[in-house]
């Protein structure tokens, strides 16, 4: 990314520790039919977050930016939907989810702001 005030350095560190901590939550569910196929679902979106960042921090364009940073966030709602999915169906408590959400939803709010930054920027 051409500019780090659009998406600071740190965001790197933080959407990888996010895909850790996914990580660790799949691996923590019980082998069931359907803990399987959310631990499948939320490792893939979870992980995808960090990936499509870095993508975006070597971005050609401020539309590749926008593109790669949108893809993120598309993930990181999917992956609210599947702990979503883990609470509603008893399988995780919300309590100890809670901490997992809270950061999901910062993380949406700080790839919302990027975007609407380069989108800004992109306009002068």
């Amino acid at each position: 990314m051409k500019d780090e005030a659009l998406a600071p350095p740190e965001l790197r560190l933080r959407t990888r520790d996010f895909s850790v901590r996914i990580l660790r939550l799949g691996d923590s569910l019980p082998h069931t039919r359907s803990s399987d196929v959310i631990a499948h679902q939320i490792i893939r979106s979870g992980t995808s977050v960090g990936a499509h960042y870095r993508e975006a921090a070597r971005a050609r364009s401020n539309a590749e930016v926008i593109s790669k940073l949108e893809t993120a966030l598309q993930e990181l709602d999917e992956t609210d939907y599947w702990l979503e999915l883990l609470v509603e169906s008893k399988l995780v408590s919300s309590k100890k989810l809670e901490p997992l959400r809270k950061e999901t939803n910062e993380l949406i709010a700080i790839l919302v702001t990027c975007v609407k930054r380069v989108k800004a920027k992109a306009k002068r």
